[in-house]
């Protein structure tokens, strides 16, 4: 873990909690699939405090997160980056817990793109 408490959680912090979490067994119904996706990203809440964040997984509807320091419930700005371009979206945070390590998971549901958005988010379409 980096020596940093706000630094963004690195690929190897990631699969640290993850091994430690365990992945479950218990069916959760989802609606629809979600596929492992280990990115960087930032959230920048209502506040204007960009929290840094890596992303754990992906789906039509919404993304996991995880990151260093809780962030409370409600619509917020995420960002990702790729090699070429910056992708921002309007994502409803609906649940946040401490987790090992001293991190925080995270998870919301895609609210829509920013005008600042190369990409839109995935669609049921």
């Amino acid at each position: 873990m980096g020596s940093d408490p706000w630094s963004r959680p690195t690929v190897q912090d990631l699969k640290q909690v993850l091994d430690a979490i365990g992945r479950s067994d218990e069916d959760h119904q989802r609606e629809v699939e979600r596929l492992d996706l280990a990115v960087p990203a930032e959230i920048i809440t209502t506040r204007g405090n960009t929290i840094a964040a890596m992303t754990r997984e992906i789906s039509r509807n919404g993304i996991g997160l995880i990151h260093r320091g809780a962030i409370s419930c409600g619509d917020v700005t995420m960002k990702m980056a790729s090699d070429t371009k910056v992708f921002e979206y309007r994502v409803k945070i609906e649940w946040c817990i401490p987790c090992e390590y001293g991190m925080f998971l995270s998870g919301g549901r895609f609210l829509g793109r920013t005008d600042q958005n190369l990409l839109s988010p995935p669609s049921d379409n």
